[in-house]
């Protein structure tokens, strides 16, 4: 990480990668929830801390503070945002932490723009180039029958094995496997991917096919895991210079307890050391004057595609990449009150196209995507 790189810098990436992705910030949630939220209570009796994973113990303290804020995502109301340990106005802390989450999408979609929006943030922060790695644990099924083949593959070789790998296997056998292959690479423990259930398999091949339909470049981990009953389904990290790494999953039974059922849902994050500091300066954010529309699986893919060339290209643009729903889109863009539209659908998607639709007159104008840039440019 470049030393030049400030609590204020992080904080500014991770909202302009954010905007452009879809991502609202939790404080501009809550803020505009203020008044509905929930009296502040502990953590739900069937969370137990200490039997979490680092990672974990963030999210749950996330969770808390979505339900405390009287926030309910649903898969009819899907949440997209992002929320950090550090706050304009505030001492920032050594040690930052950012979290994106998706919550109320099963679909590998979510998986797929959260990646690519962590991606770019771990780009921008490290100012490298990054590295996607990504493994499936699969569904509880998956994982329960995967804890079996590992319990028999402990036991089968564990005179060949370190001995803390096999002491450790007795209390948790996916933190022995961590610790492993942490080690020395070892061709026979048994893989997640094997042992997928149906369900699984089709939601990480679809995965991969949303990826490689992106430009995502990838490199398939067998020896990435995620450790307890935390995580499910997609496990990932994306590797920027050496001192950033950004690891993510599944979690939706993590959940549970804060919401009365389980939500569908998908994280990741980061963590960046960065110098003392005092309180970190409020930004000043400018407000977008596009919001993309897209309807259908061929523009959603092509707006994944899009979001870097218009943040690069500083066009005041935001979007809702993961919500497929054209009604709940238009509910987003109408509470953002941007003066321009951008509608792309199926065939302007195979076309190359998009609509610019003024939303004051509702004037229309069709734009192919070689010229969007230099058009917006001109409109913004």
């Amino acid at each position: 990480m470049k030393d030049s790189l400030k609590p204020d810098d992080v904080l500014r990436r991770a909202h302009a990668v954010g905007t452009y992705y879809g991502f609202t910030p939790f404080s501009a949630l809550a803020a505009a929830n203020r008044g509905h939220g929930l009296k502040a209570t502990g953590y739900p009796p069937e969370i137990n801390l200490d039997a979490l994973d680092p990672v974990a113990r963030d999210v749950v303290a996330f969770l808390k503070q979505v339900r405390d804020a009287g926030l309910t995502p649903s898969t009819t109301r899907p949440l997209f945002m992002w929320h950090s340990n550090a706050a304009p106005g505030r001492t920032a802390p050594r040690t930052i932490t950012l979290q994106f989450h998706a919550m109320g999408v099963d679909r590998p979609i979510a998986d797929a723009v959260l990646i690519r929006a962590m991606r770019s943030l771990v780009a921008d922060l490290g100012k490298a180039e990054t590295t996607l790695r990504i493994n499936s644990m699969g569904d509880k099924e998956t994982r329960n029958r995967f804890a079996r083949e590992l319990t028999q593959f402990f036991r089968k070789h564990g005179a060949g094995l370190p001995p803390d790998c096999v002491t450790c296997a007795k209390r948790d056998v996916f933190e022995a496997a961590e610790m492993l292959v942490a080690g020395e690479p070892n061709d026979v423990m048994p893989s997640p991917t094997d042992h997928l259930s149906e369900m699984s398999r089709k939601h990480f091949e679809d995965l991969l096919e949303y990826l490689e339909a992106t430009d995502t470049s990838y490199e398939l981990a067998g020896d990435l895991l995620s450790r307890g009953t935390a995580w499910t389904e997609t496990c990932f990290e994306i590797k920027g210079d050496e001192h950033i790494r950004a690891w993510g999953s599944r979690y939706s039974e993590l959940t549970r307890p804060f919401f009365k059922a389980a939500i569908p849902s998908v994280t990741a994050v980061v963590r960046i050391q960065v110098p003392a500091q005092g309180a970190i300066t409020p930004a000043k954010n400018g407000k977008p004057r596009f919001v993309f529309v897209h309807i259908g699986a061929e523009a959603k893919r092509e707006s994944i595609k899009m979001a870097d060339t218009l943040r690069h290209a500083r066009i005041p643009m935001t979007q809702a990449i993961g919500i497929e729903s054209l009604s709940e889109q238009m509910r987003l863009a109408d509470g953002i009150n941007a003066p321009y539209l951008l509608i792309m659908g199926r065939k302007e998607a195979l076309e190359r196209s998009v609509i610019l639709r003024e939303r004051s007159t509702h004037n229309e104008t069709f734009i192919s995507l070689d010229t969007l840039i230099d058009k917006l440019k001109k409109v913004a």
